[in-house]
């Protein structure tokens, strides 16, 4: 779906979204969130996708929303409303039927840092940081920290919003935010390189797999298991499954 705010390219089942309103950092305006959003149905609808690379435009990946739209939303149900679209738009990356895998370059602030952490996946540039800010400004980032916590656990994820303070893409990866830290000139290939290696395993085992991931790392520990018994057991009906083992038994 063609949309200045977010080109869209695709190449062996591997789907480019890229953010594209670098003059204003890639802000998540309301314009961006639905354009993204709209981009991300129409990529999960097409039958050839395989995965999802969100990438980029200019020096910043994203520095979060649209600070004029927040302050001018006059009243709770008005910021609730804003807040609630940007929560859709991140639950919608999970619920995704295909990984989503972020580029990141320069700096993930605020929602940036959120929607890096909804990512499946996520590989940064070396000079690459990350920050949850907002409480610089008197507003504690509390949207993001549903992210960021699951992302990178309790205590760090509290002692960035607490702070406000940056992280590099070295410790990003140590927390567990972003899978790698990368030389720029190789951020491109690691990212195309990680695509691709999913978009060559079977498609249906790749949905059940990461939709069966997504609600069984949330859950109790009994009903996780229940959840990917159930997931494998869904996984094993497939014929490239079944067609997998069976070669597998005949070596």
């Amino acid at each position: 779906m063609p949309n200045d705010l977010v080109l869209h390219d695709a190449h062996a089942g591997v789907v480019r979204l890229t953010l594209n309103d670098p003059g204003r950092a890639n802000v998540l305006s309301e314009a961006m969130m639905a354009a993204l959003s709209d981009a991300l149905t129409a990529a999960a609808a097409d039958p050839e996708a395989r995965a999802i690379v969100l990438a980029a435009a200019g020096r910043i990946f994203c520095a979060g929303h649209d600070l004029a739209e927040v302050r001018a939303a006059e009243g709770e149900d008005a910021a609730r409303a804003l807040f609630e679209r940007c929560s859709r738009l991140m639950l919608a990356i999970g619920a995704c039927r295909v990984p989503v895998i972020a580029e990141v370059q320069g700096a993930a602030v605020a929602a940036g840092c959120q929607l890096v952490a909804s990512c499946d996946l996520a590989y940064a540039a070396e000079g690459a940081r990350f920050a949850v800010s907002g409480i610089d400004l008197g507003l504690f980032c509390s949207t993001p920290g549903v992210a960021l916590g699951r992302a990178i656990g309790r205590k760090a994820a509290a002692e960035m919003l607490l702070t406000g303070r940056f992280v590099d893409a070295a410790r990003a990866a140590g927390l567990g935010l972003i899978n790698a830290a990368v030389p720029p000139e190789a951020l491109r290939g690691t990212v195309d390189d990680a695509a691709a290696a999913i978009a060559s395993k079977p498609p249906g085992a790749i949905a059940i797999g990461k939709a069966a991931f997504r609600r069984q790392i949330e859950a109790p520990i009994q009903e996780a298991y229940a959840i990917a018994s159930r997931a494998m057991a869904e996984n094993l009906g497939l014929e490239a499954a079944r067609a997998g083992i069976d070669g597998f038994l005949k070596r």
